[in-house]
């Protein structure tokens, strides 16, 4: 019995220690990143920006793999069913990972339950803009224009849901206007109608309206993060306007399938941190109007956790549903 007993801890160490040593060898062949959005949108330009770096750093080939749909659920779902062993990820966002728990009423995946943090690897606040024609230069006299004209002001955003859409609903909520939401399909007819005067405001990723400003043909009136944004300095925040807590600022999340061992998520999050503390990444997340942060799995579940919280409370308050 003894000898069995020893024979058996004999062949757990050596399993342990083949076991250790393949982890050691992570990755041993490409990776995929999931992106549940289309090519060269802010997401899946900040995980291909990501996957080269990870690259470099780890001697394997990282790849982004563009699952598109259902607002994002395809390519989440996805990822979520992969086998967790570290070679399937996904670079989950503000709707994916936070938005849709409360969103939807039935999803393939559990936005909670299903992965695993890695790291948040950037933050991009998104600016409040008018058309040219809307008679208001501050955001303090926007609100007495919104609110003098109850059912004249409409917002638009790339459909329901999205979080230009609930960052609207929460400024409504915390500003005390009712501005009526317009949803369209995708970003691009919502812009053409705020510059064509048909709405009124939009909520928008910096890139995408920093030519119009510069035009003329939109104004900003307030960045919805907590600190000023680099490419438009002379735009005040909402906190600095009074509204504190109506800040709303997209995220991106590296995260692994629930069951990937501890060990390669530990390893790819050190690899994470590493990629955002590069000066060249952070420069060009500069650009597209986004920071770098770098997290460790820890903080990067509390920051989740806080953001689940807060966004559904939002979507409540809204009465957003998708199906």
């Amino acid at each position: 019995m003894r000898r069995q007993l020893i024979l058996s801890i004999a062949a757990s160490a050596v399993l342990a220690s083949g076991i250790a040593q393949a982890r050691s060898d992570y990755p041993s062949r490409p990776v995929t990143i999931v992106v549940t959005l289309a090519a060269g949108a802010t997401n899946d330009i900040v995980a291909r920006i990501v996957a080269q770096k990870l690259t470099e750093l780890t001697k394997q080939t990282f790849v982004v793999e563009n699952r598109t749909g259902g607002n994002g659920t395809i390519g989440a779902s996805h990822a979520a069913h992969a086998a967790p062993d570290g070679y399937t990820l996904m670079l989950g966002n503000t709707s994916t990972l936070a938005i849709h728990p409360s969103l939807f009423s039935k999803l393939d995946y559990d936005p909670v339950k299903d992965f695993l943090p890695v790291s948040i690897l950037a933050e991009s606040p998104s600016v409040m803009v008018v058309n040219a024609a809307v008679p208001a230069r501050t955001l303090k006299e926007f609100i007495a224009y919104a609110k003098a004209n109850p059912k004249g002001v409409a917002y638009g955003s790339p459909g329901s849901g999205s979080p230009f859409h609930l960052s609207g609903e929460l400024f409504n909520s915390q500003a005390g206007t009712t501005m009526l939401h317009v949803p369209y399909r995708g970003n691009a007819p919502a812009m053409t109608d705020l510059m064509g005067g048909q709405i009124q405001v939009m909520f928008d990723n910096t890139p995408n309206v920093i030519p119009q400003i510069r035009a003329g043909k939109l104004r900003a009136l307030a960045a919805t993060s907590n600190q000023r944004i680099p490419q438009l300095p002379d735009v005040p925040t909402l906190a600095e306007e009074g509204f504190p807590e109506a800040e709303s600022t997209s995220f991106f999340a590296l995260v692994a399938p629930k069951g990937t061992p501890t060990d390669i998520v530990d390893q790819l999050s050190e690899k994470a941190r590493e990629a955002m503390r590069d000066p060249a990444i952070q420069a060009r997340l500069t650009e597209l109007g986004a920071t770098a942060v770098g997290s460790t799995p820890q903080q990067a579940q509390k920051y989740l956790d806080e953001q689940v919280a807060k966004w559904s409370k939002v979507v409540k308050a809204s009465g957003a549903k998708a199906d």
